[in-house]
């Protein structure tokens, strides 16, 4: 009879532990997409400059040693007034004969064109205008272009796309307490980022005291940058 029993009892075990499984719901996941977007005005981190050395001259090698001489000299202004770290580089290099079309002639050659432009890039600010008259001072004679940028490891960008992921995340935990679950992982995940700001396309010299042995130095204004950061996340929510 033991023998009978015993059996009997593990049949009705094994039968409540199959029962109980069974009753389980199984868990469900759903996936969804959020995004989050972050906007921060910040102040620009560094400053580009850029400008040129022009040359003329009816013989070629002759406005090419003109240039290179102003050339070194306008770099040497720029090293010593644009501060510590100063990036100074040539961007483009040219030497173009010159002609005359009049009279519906062959064009003839009347000179040549040197030009050499350099990209100035510098952390200090405050010393722009001063870069743009030291260079001017020198030989530089056309100033192309002035602009204000934030560097790839400005920190500032990462807090940027911090904001961005935690809007997204919020959004997500929100959506899975509607559903009455929980976020139980991030499948995919996707960033951009812009900057944008002043951009200076000239610059205008202060000339109000030209007659005087001192000259103003050139007003340079940065203003603010703006940030904008997008992440989109795709979530599994569990419930």
């Amino acid at each position: 009879m033991k023998p009978i029993r015993f059996m009997i009892l593990t049949v009705v075990c094994l039968s409540l532990l199959l029962a109980t499984a069974c009753s389980k719901k199984p868990n469900r996941t759903t996936k969804v997409t959020v995004a989050g977007e972050a906007l921060t005005k910040v102040e620009p981190d560094a400053a580009v400059v850029v400008l040129s050395v022009v040359t003329q001259n009816t013989q070629a090698i002759t406005a090419q040693q003109e240039n290179a001489r102003k050339s070194e000299a306008v770099a040497n202004a720029i090293k010593n007034t644009a501060g510590p770290n100063a990036e100074i580089k040539t961007s483009d290099y040219s030497l173009q004969p010159q002609y005359d079309y009049r009279d519906n002639r062959l064009p003839k050659i009347i000179g040549y064109d040197a030009r050499n432009t350099v990209i100035v890039t510098m952390s200090e600010l405050k010393n722009v205008g001063a870069v743009i008259d030291a260079a001017s001072t020198a030989g530089a004679n056309s100033i192309d272009n002035v602009s204000f940028i934030l560097r790839q490891t400005s920190p500032a960008r990462g807090q940027a796309l911090a904001d961005a992921t935690h809007q997204a995340m919020n959004k997500a935990q929100s959506i899975a307490q509607a559903l009455g679950g929980r976020v139980s992982r991030v499948v995919e995940e996707s960033e951009s980022a812009t900057v944008a700001g002043e951009r200076m396309m000239e610059y205008q010299a202060d000339t109000k005291y030209a007659g005087l042995a001192r000259q103003t130095v050139t007003p340079i204004t940065s203003g603010q940058l703006s940030i904008k950061s997008n992440v989109q996340l795709v979530v599994e929510i569990e419930s």
